[in-house]
């Protein structure tokens, strides 16, 4: 086995019964037993002040999300979809953690992270609804974003947090690829900047 690396996982959906979260959970428990440090939150136990580019970084868990992805060898973000666009959460997330201001003392948490998603919709041809959202992490940060990425309706789960067994395949697989990914990525002495 190689080496142990230091995952965060992140679920960015409000609902009180979210599927994205369910798959957080499944992912973070995947990689703890594989070894790895987890690091896993949820925006529905730890929230976010609404973003104001001002007092918003005050906020006590503005720091504890900062640390959590800045520290990761890899950032596992659960998501729901709605309306084929991620959910407030995530956008709030990025907003908060990915700011830079020399002047104020801000880096982006985000910059040269490997991210895989782990998203939940509710409709079987939304399954790249989470493309932009991606493509703009990969470059505004230069983040590695992993191709391998979980996408799964309401249909896919055989009961509340039990997944059926395609899906439980595809997520054992993208958490598979996480660790890879992070694994190839891992020791870079190198560190993106924005820029203009």
């Amino acid at each position: 086995m190689a080496a142990s690396l230091s995952f965060t996982v992140i679920s960015t959906s409000l609902d009180p019964e979210s599927r994205s979260a369910w798959l957080c959970t499944l992912a973070a428990r995947q990689l703890r037993g594989a070894g790895h440090a987890v690091t896993h939150l949820d925006l529905r136990e730890t929230p976010l002040p609404p973003f104001d580019n001002a007092g918003c970084y005050a906020h006590p868990n503005a720091g504890v999300y900062h640390r959590a992805v800045r520290e990761a060898d890899g950032v596992l973000l659960g998501v729901p979809v709605y309306n084929w666009g991620l959910g407030s959460g995530a956008r709030a997330l990025v907003e908060l953690t990915g700011s830079s201001d020399i002047g104020r003392g801000l880096h982006g948490a985000w910059f040269d992270r490997p991210v895989t998603f782990l998203v939940s919709g509710g409709l079987d041809h939304g399954y790249l609804s989470h493309g932009a959202f991606a493509l703009g992490l990969m470059y505004d940060f230069r983040c590695v974003i992993n191709p391998h990425f979980v996408y799964a309706t309401s249909a896919h789960w055989d009961a509340p947090e039990v997944p059926g067994v395609w899906l439980a395949e595809r997520l054992a697989r993208t958490v598979d690829r996480t660790v890879d990914l992070s694994e190839r990525l891992h020791g870079r002495d190198y560190h993106s900047v924005w820029e203009i």
